[in-house]
């Protein structure tokens, strides 16, 4: 990964599915980013995520640097608006803008489809996603504490959202 590449946000196709598992096994593999221990086969994270709101950004090259998507947090119709959202940001890819431009691109998307509230759960220690969505117009809305155990330890999750200015 080059600290020079040009940034393009693109939709997550099929044939993103090796490099961007490989750079969510990379967000597990260093214990700050998810409760997961191991990336998913294809098969289930395309079942599982909303096609509509899956996205990658892409280097000159057509590499993947980074990812977002989201699912919904339940069946319930009166939570139809409501979607949980993941980011990972390839190591070498890092504190060039990426995450903010694919964040910023999904938050687009979820405003242009009528979603009304993105959230998502960070462990306390990732400071820098929490920075980021706090850029973003993310807001805290709490501390989970002690709410799993992750590698033989009690770990807390802050909870974050953002809520659309676009959808009334």
């Amino acid at each position: 990964m080059t600290a020079d590449a040009a940034v393009r946000i693109a939709a997550m196709r099929p044939e993103h599915a090796a490099e961007v598992l490989a750079i969510y096994q990379l967000g597990i593999d260093e214990g700050d980013a998810t409760f997961e221990t191991t990336a998913p086969a294809w098969e289930e994270f395309d079942r599982k995520k909303l096609a509509d709101h899956r996205l990658v950004a892409l280097d000159e090259a057509g590499r993947v640097l980074g990812w977002t998507a989201v699912v919904p947090v339940s069946d319930r119709c009166a939570y139809a608006g409501v979607v949980e959202h993941s980011l990972y940001v390839h190591p070498g890819a890092r504190h060039r803008g990426v995450g903010a431009a694919l964040l910023h691109a999904l938050l687009d998307s979820t405003d242009a489809a009528g979603i009304w509230t993105v959230q998502s759960g960070i462990f306390p220690e990732n400071t820098a996603s929490l920075a980021l969505h706090t850029k973003a117009g993310f807001r805290v809305i709490g501390t989970r504490e002690r709410i799993g155990r992750h590698h033989g330890r009690w770990r807390d999750v802050v909870l974050v959202e953002r809520r659309s200015a676009a959808v009334e």
